[in-house]
């Protein structure tokens, strides 16, 4: 390796690029100091429509809209190089790293949120929201929020990043995708036992294929997967044997492989970077933690966490199958959601719409004291 060729990415910065640096915000034209959007119900906003070729480097935004669990209702949106068919389409709220309608303070590499106990009477509406996910493009770019609620977003404020380049865009650089799914609930897959007060190793049933896994991506295409964003509502806890979700085992399908998967994991707990259980409740790392944590001990209420794939990217040449258990061989039925980031070489796939709105908002809410007393 040459001595002058940077080993980190903080090692780079020396490093003087050609390009021009671009922003488009929310800044008040007239010179005043209302620097935000008003997008009234059923309305869409674009933040971003830039032509040529370049890369959107930080998005930054923050939102006030009194409609309750808005946070699942506004739907962002992006487009890379004229496609019909947006490349990202999710909550924006679970898109920034937090399910279930509720805005958390966390760090992580690609995305944070930076949020207070300021809140409004209908849910909390303080939240800076940050992503830095490099998003290039080959001639054009737009990124859009829907306003799916029942009320206007009364202040829409935000910074699209980005810088664009005289050269034209590499054929093996791919372009950013992320997708929202959920499952309300999962279907439970009982088993029977003949023990007595098991072990969480002795859990009763098998699964061999992964046919009944919450499947968190199925891509089409080459690519590599760069993490994702789970969110879990443990609602069902009291009527199962074991309270705890985190028994289920991550799978990845390769290529269309069928069983065995090449990646199979040992717990929905190691995937995320912990163990045990969660005994910590929420953290936050650079490449996993939780953001929304309910009880160590029970289990019981919300749970949302990450896992970034930044050092370790899940390659695939044909198709990927990003999957897990929803407890020990699928023995639970709970809530379940999520959304995939990965980049991706080519076209990709149609992303369906999004469930009604009323089908994607979370069974309980509020909770963790996200409520006006």
């Amino acid at each position: 390796m040459e001595f002058w060729q940077p080993n980190s990415p903080l090692g780079g910065l020396a490093h003087v690029k050609s390009g021009r640096s671009r922003r488009e915000s929310s800044w008040d034209r007239s010179g005043g100091n209302r620097d935000f959007a008003v997008v009234p119900a059923g309305e869409t906003f674009v933040i971003a429509d830039i032509s040529g070729a370049g890369r959107i480097e930080h998005i930054w935004l923050t939102t006030r809209c009194y409609s309750e669990k808005y946070l699942r209702k506004l739907v962002i949106e992006m487009f890379w190089d004229g496609e019909e068919n947006p490349s990202v389409r999710a909550p924006l709220g679970d898109f920034f790293g937090v399910g279930h309608a509720v805005a958390k303070h966390y760090i992580s590499l690609p995305l944070n949120a930076v949020f207070g106990p300021r809140r409004g009477p209908k849910g909390p509406f303080a939240a800076a929201m940050n992503s830095y996910f490099p998003m290039p493009f080959g001639s054009h770019a737009r990124i859009q929020i829907r306003n799916e609620s029942d009320q206007p977003i009364e202040n829409l404020f935000y910074y699209v990043d980005y810088e664009l380049s005289e050269q034209p865009i590499p054929d093996d650089v791919a372009r950013f995708h992320a997708y929202y799914r959920q499952e309300k609930p999962t279907t439970a897959v009982r088993h029977t036992s003949e023990l007595e007060n098991p072990a969480p190793w002795d859990l009763p049933g098998t699964n061999l294929t992964g046919d009944d896994n919450y499947v968190i991506l199925d891509a089409t295409g080459t690519g590599h997967y760069v993490g994702c964003v789970l969110s879990i509502d443990n609602f069902d806890a009291s009527n199962q044997v074991f309270t705890w979700p985190g028994e289920g085992d991550d799978m990845f399908f390769i290529d269309g492989e069928v069983w065995p998967p090449s990646l199979h994991g040992t717990g929905t707990e190691d995937y995320f970077g912990a163990a045990w259980g969660f005994p910590s409740g929420e953290y936050a790392g650079p490449y996993h933690g939780i953001t929304l944590g309910a009880s160590p001990q029970e289990h019981f209420g919300l749970w949302s966490m990450f896992r970034w794939h930044i050092e370790d990217p899940v390659r695939f040449e044909k198709s990927l199958r990003v999957s897990i258990e929803h407890g020990h061989a699928n023995d639970q039925g709970n809530d379940y959601s999520s959304v995939a980031y990965w980049y991706q070489l080519g076209d990709h796939a149609p992303h369906a719409e999004l469930p009604p709105v009323e089908e994607r908002l979370p069974r309980r809410w509020p909770e963790h004291g996200l409520w006006d007393e």
